[in-house]
């Protein structure tokens, strides 16, 4: 294809909208019972290289005597634009909605109700506080339960805490004061507070009392509408990178609006994730260890309000059980209780799938809801819950071959299934082949430590060959390392195998959705168990697969996705012909300076990580060995970096270290340097220009 083509393709691919988000209300009329259901979406458009969001209206019918059963679904209504929204949320009985946006610099808060707007706030204009917090990993917008006051967290004023302007006192020697921030994505988030809107009486205040070593977040409103929980997150000796890291030091807090804060949660621990029940009775949230692997296997905490006693609702699992559930890796969704408060349903990693589960309360019991036996023609490798409202719940669905597409359902009574509903298919479907493979490590590579412990993968090809006796293949190895590969729709894999390349994801030990063993197990072991994991599962795919083109052979991955993919062609130069990697890590004790997350360096290697951490000979000649610039004189295939100027986990300047070594040798290397994006490389234009150079780049070596 020319690259006119390939962006054109791109465009399709990436395009197809997505389900975000979701609110549910209920009505009883004559001899039926209606569910009015608000889907957000997003998609992105490359013509504004921007992402966009809409709204979507669909009404349900149920019978009014089983109104667990959908009767009739009228047409939705158009998509309407969400423009220059940053938050919304919906009040629970009244309906009201409050919107938060930005315009031309100003963030306006508005309430809105069935005759229009009734309120609006120019938060920015009343200088109480920096700019609003719209990221998941701090921010909030939560009524509280009488609907007259609003919560949403904000940067705190730098005038109000002393450090003044220009011509005020202090203010020309603490201009250039530096300011710590929260790392990666959250560069801009300094020293947040909590802030409350009293629509009675039209005001904005900043909550006092959170304790000055702490930084909240997430928070939301008791049921007495008199306090608040939060979650805080201590920011003393210095802060350390937040996004993807679910081991950051922090505890549940209440805050009465008076100024009295009080910790709810243990000492030493990582928390997320305050969910309160419909009845007020009870908080659930999740809880895991600080340090160690930066994202883990958690536990699912229970608190009840009256006692103030905490109890485990679900355990950390250390090794599932075929087939099993495999433990909690993911946020909960900001609605995920039953009706009755007695069960809660969520998303997490099983394996290479993303599976649907209720927990029940009572019996502490989980159970997987989703479908995969029921439709062999239709299989969704991934289930990931927008919301459960009013007991109905709300599903986004894909599979490799599958667009995103929005389904619903009614929770079931125990022992039952549930009866799922598709609202809107996906504009198309592709005849891509996908299918799972388990791979069992020889003898010679298992872990001492952890023996026993398998991985997987799973393969997307064309149907048909274009013309070809072998398909090339591309192994595609996700970043983290302690994240996963779902069997979801991913636009990169559609592209590739659209254009007639097989692509293999490799979940290897060490990947989410395996148990807290497959975690543990990488400890220490990067460079070495996980570059021989992914080696093993394309030998798998190889052997079982005779359709592939072993002389064929590309590698590509982010991240540590990136530092993988770079080992495998330094340790087996003859058996890959091509790469491509964004924002590898390429040399762990160059990078232990210059990450926002330097404790996950010292971990990664198999050390132990203090706040005063000085670095040792021993520990930099660890990092160093486990790396792959100790390879890059052995590298023969082609590599393509692509690195954003602005990353903050993963230095642009690792790539840099390769590009350079490679150089040097005469090796065939191509840097694209994205100057304002960060680790994620994930500008709509961004990703347009990784995805034509990358198949351009593939094509030209394979």
């Amino acid at each position: 294809m020319e690259p006119r083509q390939l962006t054109g393709l791109f465009g399709q691919l990436s395009g197809f909208p997505a389900p975000v988000g979701a609110h549910v209300t209920e009505e009883q009329l004559e001899g039926v019972r209606i569910y009015r259901l608000a889907a957000e979406w997003g998609q992105s458009d490359l013509v504004r290289g921007s992402r966009l969001r809409f709204s979507q209206q669909w009404t349900l019918i149920a019978d009014s005597n089983n109104h667990q059963t959908i009767r009739t679904v009228l047409p939705p209504g158009t998509c309407a634009p969400l423009s220059a929204e940053l938050l919304s949320s919906r009040s629970p009985v009244q309906h009201l909605r409050a919107v938060l946006k930005d315009i031309s610099g100003h963030h306006l808060l508005e309430v809105w109700d069935h005759h229009g707007l009734t309120k609006c706030f120019n938060l920015t204009a009343l200088n109480n506080h920096g700019r609003v917090y719209e990221d998941a990993q701090f921010g909030c917008l939560s009524w509280s339960p009488c609907e007259n006051k609003l919560l949403y967290i904000a940067e705190k004023s730098k005038i109000s805490s002393g450090e003044g302007q220009d011509g005020e006192s202090g203010g020309r020697k603490d201009r250039s004061v530096y300011w710590e921030d929260w790392g990666e994505a959250l560069t801009n988030k300094s020293v947040p507070v909590i802030c409350v809107v009293d629509l009675q009486n039209d005001t904005v205040g900043v909550l006092q009392g959170v304790p000055a070593d702490v930084s909240p977040g997430q928070a939301l409103w008791a049921p007495d509408s008199q306090s608040v929980f939060f979650i805080g997150w201590y920011h003393e000796p210095f802060r350390l990178g937040l996004k993807f890291c679910s081991n950051r030091r922090s505890a549940l807090f209440r805050l009465d609006l008076d100024g009295s804060c009080e910790r709810l949660s243990g000492e030493n621990l990582s928390v997320s994730c305050p969910r309160l029940s419909p009845d007020g009775s009870t908080l659930v949230y999740l809880q895991g260890a600080v340090f160690g692997p930066h994202s883990q296997c958690l536990s699912l905490q229970q608190l009840d309000l009256s006692s103030r006693r905490t109890s485990t609702l679900l355990d950390v699992v250390c090794r599932p059980q075929p087939g099993q559930f495999a433990g909690i890796y993911e946020a909960l969704p900001s609605c995920c209780w039953s009706a009755d408060s007695q069960k809660v349903i969520f998303s997490s990693a099983r394996r290479n799938w993303k599976d649907l589960f209720l927990v029940d309360r009572r019996s502490k019991k989980v159970s997987s809801l989703s479908d995969n036996l029921s439709d062999p023609l239709q299989v969704y490798g991934s289930w990931k819950l927008l919301t459960v409202q009013r007991d109905l719940m709300v599903v986004s669905c894909s599979s490799p071959n599958t667009p995103p597409t929005l389904r619903v359902g009614f929770l079931p009574a125990a022992g039952a299934a549930v009866t799922w509903r598709t609202l809107q298919e996906p504009i198309m479907t592709f005849d891509f082949q996908w299918s799972i493979l388990d791979v069992s490590p020889p003898p010679e590579e298992d872990n001492n430590h952890y023996s026993g412990l398998d991985f997987g993968a799973f393969l997307v090809k064309p149907s048909r060959p274009l013309g070809e006796s072998r398909t090339p293949l591309v192994v595609f190895i996700h970043g983290g390392p302690h994240s996963q590969s779902p069997a979801e729709w991913n636009f990169t894999t559609a592209g590739l195998v659209k254009l007639g390349l097989a692509v293999l994801m490799v979940n290897y030990r060490g990947s989410t959705g395996f148990g807290q063993d497959s975690i543990l197990s990488l400890i220490g072991q990067i460079g070495n168990q996980d570059v021989k994991d992914v080696q093993r599962a394309v030998l798998t795919a190889l052997q079982t697969h005779a359709c592939l083109d072993p002389k064929r052979l590309a590698v590509i991955g982010g991240s540590h996705g990136g530092f993988l993919s770079c080992h495998l062609i330094g340790q087996y130069p003859d058996f890959y012909r091509a790469c491509a990697v964004r924002n590898p890590v390429i040399n762990a004790a160059t990078l232990l300076g210059t990450s926002d997350i330097v404790d996950w360096r010292y971990t990664s290697a198999g050390f132990p990580f203090s706040y005063d951490q000085i670095p040792s000979a021993e520990a930099l000649a660890a990092m160093l060995h486990k790396s792959p610039i100790s390879h890059a004189a052995q590298i023969k295939a082609p590599v393509l970096l692509m690195l954003g100027g602005r990353d903050r986990r993963v230095s642009p300047h690792q790539g840099l270290e390769l590009y350079k070594a490679l150089k040097s040798r005469g090796s065939p290397v191509r840097l694209l340097w994205f100057p304002e994006d960060g680790h994620s490389l994930s500008r709509v234009d961004t990703q347009e220009d990784c995805f034509l150079n990358t198949v351009l780049w593939l094509n030209q070596h394979l």
